[in-house]
């Protein structure tokens, strides 16, 4: 049985959106093992889908990939 987990994002504005979303695409090309993970932009809001056969590996998925965009927001307020 499949397994999903989905996090809504509501930014500041578009371009944060698409400058959080270009900053994942790297990590989105290095394949977490079990999992298949979808980023889409709309407007000022980012979704983040993650889909796993099994919840271990969920889990290890949503961790890497809610640390990566908190360190995106964070870097982006710094700058």
């Amino acid at each position: 049985m499949i397994k999903k987990a989905s996090f809504v994002f509501y930014l500041n504005s578009s371009s944060d959106a698409a400058l959080i979303a270009s900053s994942l695409s790297p990590e989105l090309k290095q394949k977490i093992p079990k999992t298949d993970i979808k980023i889409n932009q709309v407007d000022k809001t980012l979704l983040l889908t993650i889909k796993s056969n099994d919840i271990s590996s969920l889990r290890a998925a949503c961790n890497s990939y809610l640390r990566w965009v908190n360190t995106a927001i964070s870097v982006k307020e710094l700058v």
